[in-house]
């Protein structure tokens, strides 16, 4: 499985979620990509205000704050 965050680099929330997902992948073994949304217009647009987002698919999991219990029935299912 393979999630994606939608990131900033500027963003304390955007790192934090990031950090927070690094025992998940240790535990689960999925793989993550990063985007920053200020590199392409047309996610900025998308995510501006929400980053940092993560999804599965297109599917958003959560966005601000991790959701562990969401993200658990997620990597779960």
């Amino acid at each position: 499985m393979k999630l994606t965050l939608m990131f900033r680099e500027y963003c304390s929330l955007c790192h934090k979620m990031r950090d927070e997902l690094k025992p998940f992948q240790d535990e689960y073994g999925f793989g993550l990509d990063v985007l920053d949304v200020d590199d392409d217009p047309v996610l900025e647009e998308k995510y501006n205000e929400l980053v940092p987002v993560l999804l599965a698919g297109d599917k958003e999991i959560c966005h601000w704050y991790l959701d562990e219990k969401k993200l658990r029935q997620v990597l779960e299912s």
